[in-house]
């Protein structure tokens, strides 16, 4: 029904700044919410962000509020990441997510969200 395609991972020092992109496939992205979700090595996936169907709302993990900035580009059918200020611990696979449609959910639990991209690399280096 939805296909996500992420970009914008790589390799990047710490202090340093990344933006992930994520292109929603379909017609029901101005009714669905969007989230990012992070997997490190041996750990369970986790909450970054995610943000509400016009992107008048937002919601950030405490790890990552002040550092990352999410928002969406619904004339593109896009969300970005903004991260700056990048540390060590953000070394992780980061998973773009789009909620069930018509749900107003922007929260933390996975399995409020229906559809799921392929994840990109960011390793942040010290």
């Amino acid at each position: 029904q939805v296909q996500l395609v992420e970009s914008g991972g790589g390799l990047v020092q710490a202090g340093g700044s990344l933006r992930l992109s994520c292109i929603a496939s379909g017609r029901t992205f101005s009714r669905t919410t969007m989230g990012w979700f992070r997997q490190a090595p041996g750990k369970d996936r986790e909450f970054v962000a995610a943000i509400s169907w016009r992107g008048s709302s937002t919601n950030y993990a405490d790890s990552v509020k002040g550092r990352f900035t999410i928002s969406r580009d619904n004339a593109k059918n896009t969300v970005y990441l903004q991260m700056n200020s990048l540390k060590p611990e953000d070394t992780a696979v980061y998973y773009c997510a789009a909620g069930r449609f018509g749900s107003s959910y922007y929260g933390p639990q996975l399995d409020r969200y229906d559809y799921w991209g392929q994840g990109t690399q960011v390793t942040v280096s010290s």
